[in-house]
């Protein structure tokens, strides 16, 4: 391995360890505890070395905005291989979509709520992003009915999932009745 190549290599692991400690940090005790001077003593560098990775705090935030928008469509996805018809694939997706927000409210809040500095759909709308958006699609699009363009449909549908997560965190819904909704919200809107 060349010098060049290991130097690369370090970069990327430094990246990560910022990325993840941050994540962390978010997690435990909210974005607003999230500063460069407390990662870099978590992770034991300087802040220069940190902002030779991050302008600041906003790219860290859409750093892990692009990790965690990759580990929702994998959760998507996961969770709507073992569906045999289209209703128990969008059941299945709308639960995971709500696990998701629920288990990872910081990385939820990294994605949706947020300035990481990330394009929504747009044409450079990043990568994870619009595979995130496509997890969605893939189960969503089936059912959007006659007439309805499966795009517009998995927006609305996207926009009420991300709705009851929000609502629920904020504790304006009762926790008892989630499993309600998503029956009420997959037998109203998914035609299939």
């Amino acid at each position: 391995m060349s010098v060049q190549e290991r130097k690369q290599r370090e970069r990327a692991e430094r990246e990560r360890l910022i990325v993840a400690t941050a994540r962390e940090l978010a997690e435990q005790q909210g974005w607003d505890a999230v500063t460069t001077r407390r990662l870099a003593d978590r992770i034991e560098y300087s802040q220069p070395v940190l902002y030779s990775h991050f302008r600041g705090k906003r790219e860290i935030i859409g750093a892990v905005a692009l990790d965690g928008a990759a580990e929702m469509a994998i959760a998507l996805r996961a969770a709507t291989s073992a569906a045999d018809s289209p209703r128990e694939r969008v059941t299945a997706l709308a639960r995971a979509y709500l696990n998701f927000a629920a288990r990872n409210p910081a990385v939820y809040d990294a994605i949706f709520q947020l300035d990481g500095g990330l394009a929504f759909a747009q044409e450079d709308t990043p990568e994870p992003l619009k595979d995130a958006f496509a997890a969605l699609l893939e189960s969503l699009g089936e059912v959007a009915g006659d007439g309805v363009h499966p795009g517009l449909f998995t927006e609305v549908f996207w926009a009420s999932l991300h709705g009851l997560a929000t609502l629920t965190r904020a504790g304006r819904l009762l926790p008892e009745d989630a499993a309600q909704r998503v029956e009420l919200l997959v037998d109203r809107l998914a035609v299939a």
